[in-house]
């Protein structure tokens, strides 16, 4: 989500709701301009609304994007601002498969093995399965869904009703 300072109060509170859907997120992507003339405000600015929303212990990567426009001096500077930081250029292509890879590894892993078969009237397990797992095979019969699926912890326990 883009985000600028000093926003008129009436717009900052129709974007709370987008910034509270940050607290559910597994990571953060957090992009700032690399060729802004002031990208430590713009890091301070998100980072304070993330606080905000009580989403700062999620995993951070943060991405300093237009990497093609910023000289070797500006990205020292904002490599002592954030030294893991990712540099990307969407014209260039630089960092691209870098911040892919980060983001892969960031993101939780689906390690338990189930096939379950969830009743027609809970598809939203149905579509957080597909949404947050790894999806192996779906099968359309009497009693409902049969998915088979790997499947993380906090999925697990909501679908333990409908387990074998």
């Amino acid at each position: 989500v883009g985000f600028m300072r000093n926003l008129p109060h009436q717009l900052v509170e129709a974007f709370r709701s987008t910034f509270e859907e940050v607290a559910g997120s597994d990571v953060i992507v957090h992009v700032v301009d690399g060729s802004h003339p002031d990208p430590a405000a713009q890091l301070r600015t998100v980072r304070d609304v993330i606080a905000e929303v009580d989403a700062q212990a999620l995993p951070e990567i943060v991405a300093f994007n237009k990497s093609d426009l910023i000289d070797e001096t500006q990205r020292l500077v904002l490599h002592g601002m954030v030294p893991d930081a990712v540099f990307v250029s969407a014209r260039t292509g630089e960092g691209i498969e870098e911040l892919q890879a980060r983001i892969a590894a960031a993101l939780p892993v689906p390690d338990r093995e189930v096939t379950v078969t969830v009743p027609y009237d809970r598809g939203d397990l149905v579509a957080e399965l597909h949404e947050r797992n790894r999806v192996l095979g779906t099968e359309y019969v009497e009693d409902g869904t049969r998915v088979h699926a790997f499947v993380g912890g906090e999925t697990l326990a909501k679908l333990e009703p409908y387990l074998a």
